[in-house]
């Protein structure tokens, strides 16, 4: 063969490699390991404290603890229970979403004290710009506002509606999934009002879980009945898409490693939504997880998804058809609160 087109053809031997390179999909998302601790009692929210490398899972009247690297059992806080676990690494303190709240100590897995709180308290979140630790309720006041120095009240903020999964950009604006008004409230926490309610539109459902890119200003809102994911402009609350997903979501966020969305449903599925640009969203994978896995949170260093479920033991399913969940604690698949397994699943690539 000539030099010349001995050239031209490793050059197009090349081009075609890099079109099938350019081709292949990346590693799928699937289950990698599952952690079980039999129990009894509710569950609602799972939080993997990224710092520690632990992971927080209320149930009943404790917490159980895990190793958010080696997935193993750790230990139980007692005498704290609730909706979600936050975690302020400067002060090493932790907070239930309770009534009270539940406040322990994180090096000896000891409570401290009890903090009473208005309202119905059931998400939670740490939020950066105050450095608080942030309630939020079902009824007035919508948000409550605690030191995690030594858990005192500073303030509260209403909002009106049943406030769920919450998101912070950093700067002072907060974002808030409003479940029974079907918007996302606004909240500017410098003045510690609210700004505006953004329209999920009418494709919508009722928003639980919620995602934020906050370079691109992008908020993904996990809708409930029917599943949906609102994609909206965080700037001005323009609606980008809607994206299906699957039955029962009740958790989600946003990972801007791999920029992607995800939510958590009921019915035994976990939903990947990619951003390729912040003008095109598309739903990657669907993810084959457990009945009643409707709530999550990421392992920011791995990369991966945590969790949780319950699963009642047959005899207890088959005498009690119904059961209360504790006081504080939601009912229904992935809260319930018969006796059985408590299910850590682990989700990656």
């Amino acid at each position: 063969m000539k030099p010349l087109l001995r050239l031209l053809s490793v050059a197009g031997i090349g081009l075609l490699a890099g079109n099938v390179l350019a081709q292949t999909p990346a590693t799928p998302y699937k289950v990698l390991d599952t952690t079980q601790l039999m129990g009894s009692g509710g569950i609602d929210y799972v939080y993997a404290d990224n710092d520690a490398r632990r992971v927080y899972v209320p149930r009943g009247g404790n917490t159980f603890v895990f190793d958010l690297d080696g997935h193993k059992f750790i230990g139980a806080i007692t005498n704290i229970g609730g909706h979600g676990v936050v975690i302020d690494p400067k002060t090493h303190h932790g907070f239930s979403s309770s009534s009270p709240v539940g406040m322990f100590d994180t090096g000896t897995m000891q409570k401290i004290k009890s903090v009473d709180v208005q309202g119905r308290p059931d998400g939670i979140l740490l939020e950066p710009f105050t450095g608080k630790v942030l309630i939020f309720s079902h009824q007035s006041p919508s948000i409550t506002m605690i030191d995690p120095k030594d858990g005192t009240v500073t303030g509260t903020i209403d909002v009106g509606g049943a406030m769920e999964q919450a998101q912070s950009d950093g700067q002072g604006t907060l974002y808030v999934a409003v479940e029974d008004e079907k918007k996302i409230a606004v909240v500017d926490l410098k003045t510690m009002k609210v700004i505006t309610k953004y329209d999920l539109g009418d494709s919508a459902g009722e928003p639980a879980g919620l995602g934020l890119d906050v370079k691109n200003h992008i908020l993904f809102a996990m809708c409930a009945n029917p599943g949906v994911c609102v994609v909206l402009n965080a700037a001005d609350g323009k609606v980008l898409t809607t994206l299906p997903l699957g039955s029962g979501t009740d958790g989600g966020g946003f990972n801007p490693a791999t920029m992607e969305a995800f939510s958590s449903q009921r019915d035994g599925t976990l939903t990947l939504i990619k951003e390729s640009t912040p003008a095109s969203f598309a739903v990657e994978q669907t993810v084959q997880t457990k009945a009643g896995c409707k709530t999550c949170s990421l392992d920011t260093k791995n990369n991966r998804i945590v969790l949780i479920c319950t699963e009642r033991l047959p005899q207890a399913a088959s005498a009690s058809p119904t059961t209360n969940a504790p006081a504080g604690q939601r009912r229904g698949g992935g809260g319930r609160g018969g006796p059985g397994n408590l299910d850590v699943l682990w989700v990656g690539r």
